[in-house]
């Protein structure tokens, strides 16, 4: 029996770090996916291979641990968490295949995690539903980061376009918004959990000021819901240029981020902002008309992705 699942990448809109604590965000699934594959093993040992980016490693699912047998470790801790949850810790095979950049702030862990899950799930013949899911990969994704939000798990599993309000209410928008973006990223990958324990401490040690932030960004997505059911995409735009200026407050910002918006910026994007946990990652671009002058600026000196978004979310299935 082989069991196959795919979930989507995420970018966020509006809404990072401010999300933790308890404030809204605005996030949609994109065009870019993780798929995973597992299948009973060849050899005994369960072997996860992770072919785009030159990863193999031998799992002791059952303590979490693995043997590095070629590559940087990466996602592995993501993988381990879910088979230490689902699996019966019999030898499988686990393949990963993406088009998601690892590290780049489009929630490739959380798209990791739901595949991962959903094939386990389909592999034991585990009955589940997107809400279940939805729920179990937050929790593999809090324990390994300390600190983590539903909201990347959440648009992996359900796909399109989401807002997650103050209590924790989804909303999914009902509204055609298919235009484009582009992901600017660099070669300096994100680290989700440092960030948001970065951001953490900054807010202990500085609570007058942070709190009174994360509260206008938490304001601010709230605006960008009506701007978007409006399809405003000037105040869209103008609502990520403010959004970016809260996100340098948190100290997220990098040289490089900020490099790849203002290029955006100067290109003819309507607005640019850090999108993900910063410190570097990704950066989005809305660039109505503008998308071949945004890309190739911002390629100047850093990766691009054209992305749409998309209402596709987890998708799993068993070949017998």
């Amino acid at each position: 029996m082989i069991a196959k699942a795919s979930a989507p990448a995420k970018t966020i809109l509006f809404g990072e770090h401010s999300v933790v604590y308890g404030e809204p965000a605005i996030a949609g699934a994109v065009n870019k996916r993780a798929y995973v594959t597992i299948k009973p093993s060849e050899n005994g040992k369960t072997i996860f291979r992770a072919p785009d980016i030159g990863f193999e490693a031998e799992l002791i699912s059952q303590y979490k641990k693995y043997v590095l047998l070629k590559g940087k470790p990466g996602i592995i801790r993501y993988i381990l968490e879910s088979l230490y949850r689902v699996h019966d810790h019999t030898p499988i095979d686990i393949t990963l295949n993406s088009n998601v950049p690892i590290g780049s702030g489009l929630g490739s862990s959380a798209a990791v995690t739901v595949a991962t899950l959903a094939a386990l799930y389909r592999y034991h013949n585990i009955r589940f539903n997107k809400q279940s899911l939805a729920h179990d990969a937050h929790m593999v994704e809090q324990a390994v980061q300390g600190v983590a939000s539903p909201l990347d798990t959440l648009v992996s599993t359900y796909g399109g376009l989401v807002y997650l309000s103050r209590n924790k209410k989804v909303e999914h928008f009902n509204v055609n918004f298919n235009v484009p973006f582009v992901v600017g990223y660099t070669t300096k990958h994100g680290n989700t959990g440092k960030m948001v324990k970065y951001v953490k401490n900054l807010k202990n040690r500085n609570p007058k000021i942070i709190n009174p932030v994360i509260t206008s960004m938490g304001n601010l997505t709230n605006y960008a819901k009506q701007a978007i059911l409006k399809r405003d995409f000037a105040k869209i735009g103008e609502l990520m240029n403010i959004n970016h200026g809260f996100l340098d407050v948190l100290g997220v910002n990098t040289l490089e981020l900020s490099r790849m918006v203002y290029n955006a910026r100067e290109a003819g994007a309507i607005g640019a902002k850090t999108t993900g946990a910063g410190g570097g990652g990704s950066i989005i671009a809305l660039c109505q008309g503008k998308v071949d002058e945004v890309a190739q600026a911002i390629g100047r000196d850093d990766n691009i992705l054209k992305i749409r978004f998309t209402r596709k979310g987890v998708s799993s299935r068993v070949y017998k």
